[in-house]
């Protein structure tokens, strides 16, 4: 009752997408000046919301997107520019304002959506769903969900070890450098959009 084949090639696919190990900067950025125990928590409240997102797109993706009229590429250009936005909040400083962080539940947006949850693993989640005909597969591709989820909840919840390395100077610098790998990751998805775009019309 287990497709360990649907299991492996599901994961690996979210595991790039998702980039467990690519997300602790941008983590760590954006919860900075926070408790620890905070941070713990907003590390799984962003799991949570990701996973949310992902098991309603998985189940009633393709009603939702039809209902609303939304094509996949619009909802992959919509999540580059949000992207965008708080990435040049990253790059120009703007997060270590303490009345601008501390206030916001960054497990919400940007972490759990469209960071986690963005439309490449929306859309391999719904494509992976459609393709179960069997209980087996079912089972499989539900697995891979969560498997992926629980990865990404134990990177981001011992990143916070990486904190008491690095002090406040690293945590700037990383700040910065996490600013400008997600510009670049909303500009990627703001050109895989468009590309779509052109190749449907």
């Amino acid at each position: 009752m287990f497709d360990v084949a649907v299991f492996g090639s599901l994961f690996l696919t979210l595991f790039v997408i998702m980039d467990p190990p690519g997300i602790t900067p941008i983590f760590l950025a954006l919860t900075a000046g926070r408790p620890a125990k905070v941070q713990k928590r907003m590390a799984f409240q962003a799991v949570c919301v990701a996973g949310g997102v992902i098991a309603v797109f998985g189940l009633l993706g393709h009603q939702i997107l039809d209902y609303l009229h939304v094509s996949v590429p619009a909802l992959m250009i919509a999540g580059g520019l949000l992207l965008l936005l708080i990435a040049l909040d990253l790059l120009t400083g703007k997060t270590d304002e303490p009345q601008q962080t501390k206030d916001v539940n960054v497990a919400l947006v940007p972490l759990g959506m469209p960071l986690l949850a963005g439309p490449g693993a929306i859309v391999s989640v719904i494509l992976a769903v459609q393709r179960a005909d069997s209980v087996a597969t079912q089972v499989s591709v539900w697995s891979a969900i969560l498997a992926i989820h629980v990865v990404l909840w134990l990177t981001m919840r011992y990143s916070l070890l990486i904190i008491k390395v690095i002090k406040d100077g690293g945590v700037v610098l990383v700040t910065r450098l996490a600013g400008m790998m997600l510009s670049a990751i909303a500009v990627q998805q703001i050109i895989n959009g468009v590309l779509q775009v052109i190749h449907s019309a």
